[in-house]
């Protein structure tokens, strides 16, 4: 089982994140934290990184479900979207697959849940 739901994109990057927004925003997602990780690597290590921005995506309302299922799956959220622009030039956007992520619960209700989240990401992942 893949721990990501990706799609590669033939646009400019910034273009590939404002899209990327969008369409989380689109499926009820709200992007909570936005990080340049090239940036930030220049800034720590002096480093030279590819164009790649870490988003945390909530969907509030399956954040409730799922914190009243399980107290302490905080420790898992938000869900991580990435947008990353490859040597090539073209841009993969990945979002973290929640029943992947969610494995190590046992918990066949947070299961259920986690299905529907990965659903949500796949529909938003596809129409960027």
């Amino acid at each position: 089982m893949s721990y990501h739901i990706s799609k590669t994109l033939a646009v400019p990057f910034e273009e590939a994140v404002a899209a990327t927004v969008a369409a989380l925003q689109k499926h009820g997602f709200g992007v909570l934290t936005e990080i340049d990780v090239q940036a930030t690597l220049k800034k720590k290590l002096d480093v030279a990184f590819r164009p790649y921005r870490l988003l945390g995506a909530c969907n509030p309302k399956m954040a409730y479900q799922a914190l009243g299922i399980e107290d302490k799956i905080g420790t898992m959220l938000p869900c991580n979207v990435i947008v990353q622009q490859h040597e090539d030039g073209k841009v993969e956007v990945s979002a973290v697959d929640p029943v992947a992520s969610m494995q190590g619960v046992e918990n066949q209700e947070l299961a259920r849940l986690a299905g529907t989240v990965r659903e949500m990401l796949r529909q938003t992942i596809s129409e960027i």
